[in-house]
């Protein structure tokens, strides 16, 4: 072949690698098993966005090396195609998510095979798939039967427009992270699991673990442990207005109870219990009821917003008692306080906290400059005690929606809640014509009468499925131990194979993903450690989060019009130059943004070095130096995922290769490989070489060769180049101002003119000024 043609080069050798499984991994004879992992996508309609392809490419490079470093490399893909955004497409597209979710499935897995990644195709999982999400039920009562699955009662976010509750973490400025619409508070019976009992080991593992630091950083922030003490306050009731001996207390959590002299006000959420209690006793009722209805069409990110004005309603007629001024002061209810975090009240301290003296102006309430207290003292005058608080809350998982797994749960009059029998797994989702969100709460699975009408697993007798099906987020934090258990049909994984395999080498991802995903597979991955049925309580030895594509300085979107379709450029320059351009964007962990004019120039490099390579010149100069110098260079920067820097050394390593020979042509190929690995195929058996360029090892290099390294250093004369010399690229700017004096040209053209200053390049030049 005489000219670069990506299409008919990728097409030729996509068939070649699919012919001899070239990708896949004997799982039970490798010797040096290397787990490199991406967060697999959701199959949506518009197919891969050049978001995708930067992630996935980022990742596939890295397992690429270590391949060619020696390691037997798994590299899975699946699908994440259970869930709100697949069935919200289907709705707007008026098909069924089942059919809808088949058919982008198929249009995905075309796209992603076009990226010559090292994915194994035979190891797939579709979360939607009931041979998946039987594994997910199980799970879920795994959790169910060690006491860490529950079903309460509670105020939760709402969307109205998915008509569905949502996790904390899946409300994003008050939004609904999906759709975009306003959240509001709701109160529904709902599932839960007790992610807080892991809160502390969540927590205390991030030293352990080799993560990006700013994931670690959103954890900690987002786990929130803070230590303080609960103090007690009394509300002062007239005599006679309460059942003899009932005595009604607020509890607050505070991280400063040293300031409880100064406390002058209680806070109260809209939706404390006692706000109900003290009904009778409340002068402003009707004010009082408003203002709960307002707040319940808040979300709580949007309630506790820092710089959202401060509202509230004081509950006229009722009064705290100050324990230890003794001193009756006021109580309101403000929607910045929230019923689920701490004891859902606070004490008020204008004095010591900015939030407070805000609302005091606001509602004209004394400031009292107290002197602190020691806390043991504080503790002791409220009847309190020491208390470690955290932001975390239980992760919610029911939703009310219909494309999901269903959570196998039985509810019996006679037996009350019974967990579904394992072998009676999976409880299949119906397929059903009407599967649109219903709003009033309960799922649209409650409709149909064929799947939830059941007999009890204990009694016999009648009894009803639960119809809720679980989180989305549930079959995504276990995936990656299906991955290399796909075979296996009786178990969700085998215990060999884990301890082989797992935890994961290598995990690449969003960094969106911090607090939600990240979190919940960290937490799975604990709970199946204290069941017993793993050995490591982390899932991912390493965990980089990738940067962002940008378009024109602004993040992509349908609205804006600036979504990048990689297929076209696939077309029009091959898989090779995009994977290529969009690692030179920038750092990895940064992104970049696109530019159309911007991979022509990639294009053109591939172009040079397929020239090059077609050309067979014999070496005609010595580039040892320069050869060593970017095998350590690319190497150290595959290493630490600098990828543009390693692009760049390429590019400089072919600069100087105009006629460098077969051995460094062939080294060029090598240490390219796993950014374009289509061309290089091609180019390394155009060389004459019979197995494939992948399956070479990595180069090494002689460290002394690399300081061996020539350079040309231009010597100028006020700004103007007068003499180029070849000399070592380790030379000082002593050396080289030497040199440059005693160079003919530069004396002819300094002649008796004074010389002023001289200035040093490291690496490029000395330019002397007269």
């Amino acid at each position: 072949m005489t000219n670069y043609n990506p299409q008919e080069i990728e097409q030729k050798w996509a068939k070649v690698w699919e012919r001899k499984k070239a990708w896949q991994v004997d799982l039970k004879k490798a010797k040096k098993p290397y787990y490199n992992l991406m967060m697999f996508p959701y199959p949506s309609a518009e197919g891969l966005h050049v978001g995708n392809v930067y992630a996935f490419t980022g990742s596939d490079i890295h397992g690429r090396f270590e391949r060619m470093r020696g390691n037997d490399v798994f590299e899975p893909m699946g699908f994440d195609s259970f869930g709100i955004h697949s069935e919200n497409f289907a709705i707007k597209m008026g098909t069924h998510p089942k059919a809808q979710t088949a058919k982008n499935i198929t249009h995905f897995t075309e796209q992603l095979k076009q990226l010559g990644s090292l994915f194994d195709w035979s190891r797939a999982v579709t979360t939607s798939e009931p041979e998946y999400y039987k594994w997910t039920q199980w799970l879920f009562l795994q959790l169910y039967k060690k006491g860490l699955a529950y079903k309460a009662k509670a105020p939760v976010d709402w969307c109205p427009s998915c008509k569905t509750v949502l996790a904390d973490e899946q409300v994003i400025d008050g939004k609904c992270e999906r759709c975009s619409s306003q959240v509001m508070q709701k109160e529904l019976e709902q599932w839960f699991f007790r992610i807080t009992k892991y809160a502390d080991k969540l927590l205390k593992n991030l030293e352990k673990i080799d993560w990006s630091e700013r994931t670690k950083i959103a954890q900690r922030n987002w786990i929130g442990r803070s230590e303080g003490a609960t103090l007690k306050f009394s509300i002062f009731v007239p005599p006679g207005h309460l059942p003899q001996g009932d005595k009604l207390q607020i509890e607050v959590f505070t991280t400063r109870p040293d300031t409880l002299f100064g406390a002058t006000y209680m806070v109260l959420a809209p939706e404390h219990e006692l706000v109900e209690k003290l009904k009778s006793q409340i002068k402003n009722w009707g004010e009082v009821q408003k203002y709960q209805e307002e707040a319940k069409q808040k979300s709580e990110l949007e309630r506790t917003e820092l710089t959202k004005e401060k509202t509230g309603v004081e509950l006229r007629g009722v009064k705290a008692v100050n324990p230890a001024t003794k001193e009756q002061i006021p109580v309101f209810i403000a929607d910045y306080v929230l019923a689920s975090y701490g004891t859902g009240a606070i004490m008020a301290v204008p004095a010591h906290d900015e939030r407070d003296r805000e609302f005091a102006q606001n509602f004209k309430l004394p400031v009292n400059n107290a002197p602190l207290v020691s806390v043991e003292e504080a503790i002791k005058k409220s009847g309190g005690e020491k208390k470690t608080n955290y932001h975390l809350r239980d992760w919610l998982i029911s939703r009310q929606r219909y494309w999901g797994p269903p959570i196998p749960i039985i509810y019996c009059k006679k037996c009350g809640t019974v967990p579904v029998p394992e072998k009676d797994l999976p409880v299949k989702l119906p397929e059903v014509k009407e599967f649109r969100p219903t709003g009033t709460g309960k799922s649209p699975l409650a409709s149909v009468s064929s799947f939830v009408n059941t007999k009890c697993p204990k009694c016999k007798g009648k009894a009803e499925r639960e119809t809720d099906v679980s989180d989305t987020f549930l079959d995504s934090a276990w995936y990656f131990f299906r991955y290399p258990c796909t075979e296996f049909k009786n178990k969700p994984f085998d215990n060999a194979r884990i301890k082989k395999w797992l935890p994961v080498n290598m995990y690449i991802g969003g960094q969106e993903h911090a607090v939600l995903h990240l979190l919940y597979t960290r937490f799975i991955t604990m709970a199946l450690k204290d069941m017993g049925f793993v050995a490591f309580d982390e899932p991912f030895r390493k965990f980089r989060a990738h940067g962002l594509i940008t378009k024109e300085g602004a993040k992509m979107s349908k609205s804006k019009g600036n979504v990048v379709n990689p297929d076209e450029y696939f077309v029009k320059y091959g898989a090779d130059t995009v994977r290529m351009y969009l690692m030179f964007l920038g750092p990895f962990s940064e992104g970049g943004d696109w530019s159309d004019k911007g991979i022509v120039g990639i294009y053109r490099f591939l172009n040079r070095v397929f020239e090059l390579a077609a050309s067979k010149i014999e070496a005609k100069n010595d580039l040892a130096a320069l050869r060593n110098k970017t095998i350590k260079k690319v190497t150290e920067d595959l290493e630490n995922l600098r990828y543009n820097t390693a692009i760049a050394s390429l590019m400089e390593y072919l600069n100087e290769m105009k006629d460098g020979g077969k051995k460094h042509i062939e080294t060029l190929l090598i240490l390219l490989a796993p950014f374009a690995p289509y061309v290089t195929e091609e180019l390394w058996h155009e060389l004459g070489n019979k197995d494939s360029v992948h399956a070479q090892p990595w180069p090494t290099y002689d460290a002394k060769q690399v300081g061996k390294q020539r350079i040309r250093l231009i010597l100028q004369v006020n700004g103007k180049v007068r003499d180029i010399l070849e000399v070592p690229s380790t030379i000082s700017e002593t050396e080289a101002t030497a040199l440059a004096f005693k160079s003919r040209n530069i004396q002819r053209w300094i002649g008796g003119n004074k010389v002023k200053r001289t200035v040093f390049v490291p690496g490029k030049l000395v330019n002397i000024v007269v």
